[in-house]
């Protein structure tokens, strides 16, 4: 699978921990963190993140930060992205099964590497349900699109 994964320096070291686990399991990474850890600003690695995923040049998204809060905000204001922050196994296998999610976040500060590997993990091996959360994710990206009542 095609993994694109991104981080601030708040996470550079787990991120190099993730990047390392995911290879092992054979995934092809593409790392959109800066090369050197360097401060940088998150909404920028979030971006990069989402529009490889949704050019198809990887299968999903893997984005850290200090509590994950602000990469996912920022990834899911890319139109098209359903990014999820998942503190552990559980959120993250509903991310997947309900809610289709694009992109896996989560916060370095806030969670341990071995867990965030965990959840890495299971988000990637997880399927999507489809059925009536197909119908909730339909609703979910609806929102994306101006109403007549957001014109007003």
């Amino acid at each position: 699978m095609k993994i694109a994964i991104g981080t601030d320096h708040a996470a550079y070291d787990v991120k190099n921990e993730v990047v390392a686990f995911l290879k092992s399991k054979g995934h092809e990474v593409t790392d959109c963190s800066e090369p050197d850890g360097t401060r940088v600003d998150y909404p920028d690695i979030a971006e990069r993140v989402a529009h490889l995923v949704l050019k198809k040049e990887a299968d999903h998204g893997v984005l850290l930060c200090g509590t994950g809060i602000g990469v996912s905000i920022s990834a899911n204001k890319v139109p098209g992205i359903r990014a999820a922050l998942c503190h552990d196994a559980y959120t993250a296998s509903m991310a997947r099964q309900h809610n289709d999610a694009h992109i896996v976040c989560a916060g370095a500060r806030v969670t341990g590497p071995e867990v965030i590997k965990q959840i890495v993990d299971v988000f990637l091996t997880t399927a999507f349900l489809g059925g009536y959360h197909g119908c909730r994710v339909e609703k979910i990206m609806a929102l994306e699109k101006p109403t007549a009542a957001s014109a007003a």
